[in-house]
């Protein structure tokens, strides 16, 4: 049976744009073998950088695009145990990695991601 894993943000971006080189031995072994996750705020923040020009898709068009395509799934945690678990990350300033780390963290879920801020300051991060 799989284990749950959620995809950090640019995780979910180079799976939609079939980049999977850019994924490690160890994280495309993951991608084929582990269910696939995603926060809602990972969808925020997709949406955030088409507002900005950085993407040509909409968040909402990306993630829906992928949960037909590769099953991925959009978790329903509540809001407040996110939050809480986001509270005691004050390595970083960045609001969608504290919101994406604590959805893994308060999930007990690993979180896929090349982030090194996040490998440096959350060891259920794997690359």
């Amino acid at each position: 049976m799989a284990r749950v894993i959620r995809l950090d943000t640019h995780a979910v971006v180079w799976l939609y744009t079939g980049e999977i080189e850019r994924f490690t031995q160890y994280g495309q072994e993951l991608l084929e073998s582990e269910q696939l996750t995603v926060s809602p705020i990972v969808q925020l923040e997709l949406t955030y950088l088409h507002e900005i020009g950085r993407l040509k898709v909409g968040g909402a068009d990306i993630v829906g695009d992928l949960e037909s395509r590769i099953r991925l799934y959009t978790v329903n945690q509540p809001l407040l145990a996110v939050v809480q678990a986001a509270a005691s990350l004050s390595w970083t300033r960045d609001p969608f990695d504290r919101l994406i780390v604590g959805d893994a963290l308060a999930a007990n879920c690993p979180l896929l991601t090349k982030d090194e801020a996040i490998h440096a300051g959350a060891p259920l991060a794997v690359w």
